[in-house]
């Protein structure tokens, strides 16, 4: 009996093997084929309709102006459903349209009026940016966008500022900020109107943006996709804060086990990839009841997503890896609780809130609400807002070997989390390299030339999980305290002091007098272990350290060399990069005071911090400070991306 049973399911997944199919797609295709090879379908969404779990779909070169809603997703890993761009191919999915016949106004500005029909049940120049934590600075937004041979304009609030354009004084193109549009929409039509200068739009490429995304499904629970390969651009994405649904380019609402890679993403009005929240659990809440401060409302957010299914088996466990993200004005990256057990690896990020016209809480590089087990590593993230926002709960996540620099406020602000957190090998080179409201967190390896700050927040009450766990086991405030740091390296760049950081998000004024120092600990509530880093050039430990080393004459002359697709780091070492250390371990970072947990792996094993930026073994005794283990003395040049 129990061989027929077992031939029987042999049999059943034989069968699962020899179903799943392949559907192409191309450009000089139709809806009407089947979606062989010789009869393609034309859509990406004609094959998505008809995947099925094991199925691949594989777009041909071309430009694809829709939006992909996947109907149905995988059951697991080894039965999902594949979404790719054709081997060598290049693949476009537009959430714009070509506009053309365009009428001159007078000098370089030209008008083009549009039937609402025209946009079907979305008009972007009618929807307005709005949600909790967005600052519009006084004047409306639109979701909408204009495109100059693939260059976005900058909307302004009057059609007289289209006659009359001026640079905008945040934005760092300025000569591109005078590019400008604005609209007016009624019932019947929408009117745009663009300066495009010495531009002749009906003899060059003019498109507008008229979809809220390029690949995003209406449902939640669509689980184990891949999508790989593409080039996707130009949706009127809406913001996306962490206690409403979160609608990106590509954005994987409320779902489990997706793998976007190799993908080349751009220009959204908001955010690039989401991994975030559903719609049901709230929606603007804080706008919706001002009486209520927004972070009780996100505690609400938290307990509904709890009753509703936010757990491991339903939520999360993402891959996003090797993108190229770039030119989106809220994030590259973010999401609130849906990014939970998720690795994000090997991308690259910059460009991200560059025209400065809007603002608000959620701008960076990679925001996540909720990064629990979330490994964040080998990432290159440069002229954003934030390069890392890791913004409540981010328990068990660990920070690795990432590449941030250029970023106008931090490379890394940590906000009401009470670990453990782990920040390693990573290197930071902004003006400012950590802002720390947290507690809980191991800093490790590291290289830090710019500003670290550190500050409490005592009347925010924000949660502590189970370990490995979405579970809340309490809520407490922020005392600061409960670090460690050991084996990193701090250098001061003397340049920080004439470079601006961002206003709305200056130190507080007690904390102006430590500029690079870690002597600020000594107000922090709970202990802070620190031993083994190298302090160079005046920049101030502790004081409560053993084995670590200052050396004010040292000059590490430390330069990145940005040469686009590679990256050189250029320092000066001495002996005093021979000071003695110890390899740092589970057990010798211990448990965190509030959530009484441990240092250790996603699933749970030990961690041992035996590799360094460039994954090469490091010493068992004595590894080496700062994030490279094979440093010699003198001067070199590492290529780190």
């Amino acid at each position: 009996m129990n061989r027929i049973v077992g031939l029987n399911l042999l049999l059943m997944m034989l069968c699962t093997i020899l179903a799943a199919g392949e559907y192409h797609v191309s450009v000089r295709g139709s809806d009407a084929n089947e979606g062989s090879p010789a009869r393609p379908f034309k859509t990406i969404q004609a094959a998505a309709i008809r995947a099925l779990p094991g199925d691949t779909i594989t777009v041909h070169a071309g430009t694809y102006r829709e939006r992909v809603n996947p109907l149905r997703g995988g059951v697991s890993d080894d039965r999902r459903i594949v979404y790719r761009a054709a081997a060598g191919e290049i693949v476009h999915i537009k959430g714009s349209e070509v506009i053309v016949k365009w009428t001159r106004v007078k000098n370089g500005v030209w008008k083009k009026t549009l039937a609402n029909t025209f946009f079907g049940d979305y008009n972007p120049y009618k929807d307005l940016i709005y949600g909790d934590w967005f600052y519009d600075h006084g004047r409306p937004h639109h979701t909408g966008e204009i495109f100059l041979n693939g260059k976005s304009l900058y909307e302004v609030e009057s059609l007289d500022k289209v006659m009359n354009p001026a640079p905008l004084a945040d934005a760092q193109d300025q000569e591109g900020s005078t590019y400008v549009w604005y609209c007016e929409s009624d019932d019947a039509q929408t009117t745009l109107w663009a300066n495009f200068h010495s531009h002749q739009p009906n003899k060059e490429l003019v498109e507008i943006t008229v979809r809220p995304c390029c690949f995003y499904p209406e449902k939640t629970g669509i689980h184990y996709l891949t999508i790989r390969g593409f080039h996707m651009s130009q949706a009127a994405t809406q913001w996306a804060p962490p206690t409403a649904e979160q609608p990106g380019l590509i954005g994987t609402n409320w779902s489990k086990g997706w793998i976007i890679e190799h993908n080349v993403i751009s220009d959204s009005k908001c955010s690039g990839i989401t991994l975030g929240k559903d719609r049901s659990t709230s929606q603007n809440a804080w706008l919706a009841d001002p009486s209520k401060d927004g972070s009780q409302h996100y505690n609400e957010t938290i307990f509904k997503a709890l009753r509703a299914g936010w757990n491991r088996e339903n939520i999360g466990s993402h891959i996003v890896r090797h993108n190229t993200i770039y030119n989106c004005e809220q994030t590259g990256l973010c999401g609130s609780l849906g990014a939970v057990f998720s690795q994000i690896y090997g991308n690259h990020i910059y460009n991200i809130w560059s025209k400065r016209q809007f603002g608000g809480a959620e701008l960076a590089g990679i925001k996540i609400h909720a990064a629990i087990d979330v490994v964040i590593r080998n990432n290159r993230i440069h002229n954003t807002c934030r390069g890392l926002w890791m913004d409540w709960m981010a328990q068990g996540a660990q920070i690795l070997a990432n590449l941030l620099y250029d970023n106008y406020s931090e490379d890394l602000f940590l906000e009401v989390n009470h670990g453990p957190y782990l920040v390693c090998n990573n290197i930071m080179l902004s003006p400012r390299a950590i802002f720390n409201m947290s507690q809980g967190g191991a800093f490790v390896h590291n290289l830090i030339t710019g500003r670290i700050y550190i500050r409490p927040e005592p009347n925010r009450f924000t949660p502590y999980h189970f370990p490995h766990s979405t579970d809340v086991a309490g809520l407490i405030t922020i005392l600061n305290g409960d670090d460690r740091y050991f084996n990193n390296l701090f250098s001061p760049d003397s340049s920080c002091d004439n470079k601006v950081i961002a206003p709305n998000t200056q130190t507080p004024p007690h904390l102006l007098k430590y500029r690079f120092s870690l002597q600020q600990y000594a107000t922090a509530r709970w202990p802070v272990n620190m031993a083994s880093n190298l302090y160079l050039l005046g920049y101030q430990p502790y004081g409560q350290e053993t084995n670590s080393l200052e050396n004010r004459t040292l000059n590490p002359a430390i330069r990145l060399e940005d040469r686009g697709e590679t990256v050189y780091l250029h320092l000066t070492a001495d002996p005093s990069f021979e000071i003695k250390t110890q390899l740092v371990t589970s057990r010798l970072l211990g448990k965190t005071k509030m959530a009484d947990a441990a240092f250790e792996n996603p699933d749970g094993s030990d961690l041992i911090i035996d590799w360094d930026y460039f994954a090469k073994r490091r010493s068992s005794t004595s590894p080496r400070v700062g994030p490279f283990e094979e440093l010699v003395e003198g001067e070199q040049s590492l290529r780190v991306w």
